[in-house]
């Protein structure tokens, strides 16, 4: 057995668990309200499928809006399938749950960010959960080519 419990990991896990329980709501009974979301994975994940043409336009990483048309939003325990219009072609996505690297509700000011290796060189398991700023949530709403809503943390409402 290891010397310490792995908190950053089992965090990462049960907000991954949210997101998939998030989305087969969605899957079952459709967005509800003003509900939508802006998820943003890595297209270099092993196990992420998406056109060629998407995978050369976003080499790294890719934010989908899931709003108002989507189709086939099917959920399994590692990830889900989604067809997403693209400039009027719908386009099949897998994306795995490991891949999410924000996922955001603006209608709510909900999001989640998963931090790496990359952004945190010191521990790649701190998961750290974000609200959006509610003084940016109305342009982030009006611009979908700013699909990455700007996220802060919790602490800064704390008083």
């Amino acid at each position: 057995m290891s010397q310490q419990i792995d908190y950053g990991n089992l965090m990462h896990s049960a907000m991954r668990g949210l997101i998939r329980t998030v989305l087969q709501g969605v899957a079952d009974h459709g967005l509800p309200g003003s509900h939508h979301f802006f998820i943003t994975f890595d297209t270099r994940h092993p196990d992420a499928q998406l056109a060629d043409w998407l995978r050369e336009r976003y080499p790294e990483e890719m934010t989908v809006v899931m709003q108002h048309w989507y189709d086939n939003l099917e959920i399994d325990p590692d990830g889900f399938a989604v067809t997403l219009n693209f400039g009027d072609t719908p386009e099949p996505l897998y994306i795995p749950f490991d891949a999410i690297q924000t996922f955001v509700d603006p209608s709510v000011e909900f999001g989640l960010r998963f931090e790496s290796a990359e952004d945190d060189d010191e521990d790649a398991s701190v998961e750290d959960i974000k609200a959006t700023d509610p003084e940016k949530k109305k342009s982030a709403e009006k611009s979908a080519a700013k699909p990455d809503a700007d996220v802060v943390s919790l602490d800064s409402f704390r008083k």
